[in-house]
Parts: C-alpha cells; structure tokens; sequence
C-alpha cells in the first residue's frame, strides 16, 4: 500500500511540474500579442531582425500596456540589438520590477551585461535563473553557455 502511494504521489508531481513552471514564467504571452497589432508587428520584427520596426511596434504597444514584462522583454532585446545597450538595460530592468522571476529578461539581461564586459552582473543574474527554475530551464542552460564562452575567449565573445 506504501508504494502505491509513493507510486500516485510521484505520478502526480509528474503531471504537476509542467503547470510549476507555468506559472512562473511569463515569458511571451501569445494572447497579448494577438490582442494588439503594435505588439503582434513588433514581435514579427524581431524575428525578422528589424529593430528599428520592432522598437516603434514595440513601443506603440508599451505605451497601452504599461505593466507587460513580456514588452518591456522585447524592447530590451531590440535595443541591445540594436546596439542601444543604455536603452536596453533600462527595459530589461522594467521587465523585472514588474516580474522579478521573468526568466527571458533575466537570461537576455545576463547576455547584454557580457556585451559590456561585465561578467559580474550576468552571473548574478545566472544565480537568479538558478533559483527560478525548479526544473531544468533553457534560460538558465543558455546564460551558463554563454557565460562559459565569455569566460573562455575573453570579454566580447558572446556566441
């Protein structure tokens, strides 16, 4: 009886774990793109890698949605992209006053803060990954990999 019980307790945190994770990662919401075009354009841009579109689209939209870590994510990526590194910082920061757990900024933030030579503050924020994901995340193995690469080649080497 013991083990059937061991059985459905670890078959139920099984099943559960994926919905754990959900629920703290707010890392893009389709929904909320699909609800506004500027948002939707603007996520179009940056697969197209059109900062420039992606950074107007973007910002359009954040002016609506004032409390989207999700947008405040993108326009970080954009201008960092971009080269706007400045601008970048100050969204990537937004995101995460307005979710201290959102995995994409803190991963993506990480990335810019090796751009800049600041190996310090990636991994702080590799340390926040660390705590954030319960499970193994792909934030986490993709900050690490790159922290990994900077620390082999030297500063400026992020690929």
């Amino acid at each position: 009886m013991k083990n059937l019980r061991i059985g459905v307790l670890l078959a139920a945190c099984l099943l559960f774990a994926p919905l754990i994770s959900l629920a703290v990662d707010t890392d893009d919401n389709p929904a909320a793109a699909k609800l506004d075009a500027d948002y939707a354009a603007g996520k179009k841009a940056i697969e197209a890698k059109d900062w420039n579109a992606a950074i107007k689209s973007l910002t359009s939209a954040s002016l609506r949605d004032t409390r989207n870590p999700d947008l405040q994510n993108y326009l970080g990526y954009a201008y960092r992209n971009s080269g706007q590194m400045e601008l970048a910082f100050k969204h990537y920061a937004r995101a995460l006053q307005l979710n201290p757990r959102h995995r994409g900024a803190h991963e993506y933030v990480g990335e810019a803060y090796l751009m800049v030579n600041n190996l310090a503050k990636a991994e702080e924020h590799l340390a926040a990954l660390q705590k954030i994901c319960l499970i193994p995340c792909e934030e986490y193995d993709d900050l690490r990999k790159k922290i990994e690469v900077y620390k082999k080649r030297g500063p400026g080497s992020t690929s």
